[in-house]
């Protein structure tokens, strides 16, 4: 069976008939308490972590999702073939109410590099089936994986997500904004709104909850995740638009209480691992290597920044924002990086985070007016960042929150044409924020001219697939035309491809493009 139908059979429920016999199969709910779907994440070479969180009604309006006040056993099993015939792990976890009934099981001593088959039981109720698979070790087969960013909800259906789902990646790299917490048409697109969100601002650990069980509820959001392993980042709209460090963007009361439950929801709807969750931190900057191809670098720019210079936005004329001092990624994720760049020996370093980090003058014509919540508001430490990048073998920088796909050369000096380029961006536009999108070719040939190290604009919606080999990496721009109805198809807008440098040139400047 291969992975397009797979999934097909799995979203379906067909692939549920193996007989569970562990307890967790005695008792039974009256309703299905697998609403929300399975992930899986944080892939390594043995293993891998599994997620699934019971909700009987997902949008109960305390945000437990219909579940009972007690904990629940859960069953779960991993097979090496789609139709469960070769169990090769498995075992029992406790959904606790405390934690919305959600479950993290992370696995171990699994072999490198391949499928694997996954699903829950619990209460007489099977899960729908997701697939998964371990990180190579050594040499390896090329990698195809998906980039994708921004999905409210109200916005449009998830259209990018099924599409990007029929493609069956190796992997997809979430960076952020995976939900919104407005509430209903406190973000309206120019589109105007297709669905409407759960009640009022997310502010309380219930709000957050139920938030997250609506986005989670979306089928084609679950045939995304029931496809592959996924590493996920949050931004600023998993708790509060453009907060910055312990600094509410709104003056919000209580908002370190709120930042927490925020964060305690994120953890329990998404396939991390459990030491992420530190207490009022989570901790998202992490690595993982795919064999001796690829390490993924991913950062944290919103819990460790300083707030924003000159009161946020996009502004002209703001020099706090060079100031030598400002940090975006925090002493402590700093040292984290620059160690992990310097000691990496795989072929390609891919960072993914969450907002533009390429110089972006939105004024058309003389001045400068820059976005002071992106890497323009930190040029100092973007500068420092760049020039460890110069120093790197072949690092690509991966990008969501623009809503927009970008591809951009990224420089130490971004006002000398002569600037060598150390790396390039790839921004993925989102998956539903800003509705249907479009394509303004004046807007976009002004914005091209005001910002010659930027080479492509795009203002659909949709997401990136990229293949990574050892002699390139090839990356299709994928949009689709609509997204306030269903059944838009995704297609290639552009495709561009960044050969591999080898040797002293690796680490010293990104290898001339081929666009196709």
């Amino acid at each position: 069976m291969d992975r397009r139908a797979f999934l097909t059979a799995a979203t379906a429920g067909l692939l549920t008939t193996q007989t569970f016999t562990s307890p967790a199969s005695a008792r039974t709910l009256r309703s299905d308490p697998f609403t929300l779907g399975v992930a899986s994440g944080d892939p390594s070479s043995d293993g891998f972590v599994l997620w699934t969180r019971l909700a009987v009604d997902p949008l109960s309006g305390d945000g437990r999702g219909g579940m009972p006040a007690r904990d629940v056993e859960v069953d779960w099993q991993v097979a090496a073939d789609e139709r469960f015939s070769t169990i090769v792990k498995s075992g029992t976890a406790t959904a606790r109410a405390r934690d919305a009934h959600s479950v993290h099981v992370e696995l171990q001593g699994l072999e490198p590099g391949r499928d694997y088959f996954y699903r829950f039981r619990s209460e007489g109720r099977v899960s729908p089936a997701g697939r998964t698979r371990t990180t190579p070790t050594g040499e390896t087969t090329p990698l195809t994986f998906a980039v994708a960013a921004c999905a409210h909800y109200e916005h449009g259906y998830y259209t990018a997500y099924r599409r990007l789902a029929e493609q069956e990646p190796d992997l997809v790299v979430f960076l952020g904004d995976y939900m919104y917490e407005y509430g209903p048409s406190g973000y309206t697109a120019l589109a105007g709104r297709v669905r409407t969100h759960t009640p009022g601002k997310c502010q309380t650990l219930a709000d957050y909850r139920l938030r997250h069980a609506q986005y989670k509820s979306d089928h084609d959001l679950q045939a995304a995740h029931a496809t592959a392993p996924w590493l996920v980042a949050f931004d600023d709209h998993e708790v509060e638009n453009n907060w910055a460090g312990p600094v509410s963007s709104r003056e919000t009361p209580g908002f370190a209480r709120m930042r927490a439950e925020a964060f305690r929801a994120y953890y329990e709807n998404m396939p991390l691992r459990r030491a992420s969750l530190q207490g009022a931190v989570l901790k998202v900057n992490r690595r993982i290597s795919w064999g001796t191809l690829a390490r993924f670098h991913l950062l944290d720019t919103r819990q460790f920044r300083d707030d924003q210079a000159c009161l946020d936005g996009v502004r002209a004329g703001c020099d706090d924002r060079l100031e030598d001092r400002r940090t975006l990624l925090g002493a402590g994720q700093w040292r984290w990086l620059e160690d992990g760049l310097r000691g990496s020996t795989t072929r390609w370093n891919l960072l993914g985070q969450q907002i533009m980090m390429t110089h972006r003058d939105y004024k058309i014509g003389p001045g400068r007016e820059v976005n002071l919540d992106s890497w323009d508001g930190y040029a100092a430490e973007r500068t420092r960042l760049l020039e460890s990048l110069a120093r790197t073998s072949n690092p690509v920088v991966l990008t969501g929150d623009a809503h927009m796909h970008h591809l951009a050369e990224l420089k130490t000096d971004f006002d000398d044409p002569d600037s060598p380029v150390v790396a390039r961006e790839l921004v993925a536009s989102s998956i539903a924020s800003d509705g249907d999108g479009y394509r303004d070719r004046t807007w976009i040939g002004e914005a091209l001219q005001e910002n010659p190290h930027i080479s492509y604009i795009d203002q659909r919606r949709g997401y990136l697939m990229a293949r990574l080999t050892r002699d390139d990496l090839s990356v299709d721009f994928r949009t689709l035309d609509y997204i306030s109805r269903r059944g838009a198809k995704a297609k290639t807008a552009h495709r561009f491809t960044i050969p591999a440098l080898t040797g002293a040139a690796a680490a010293g400047q990104a290898g001339a493009p081929r666009v196709g």
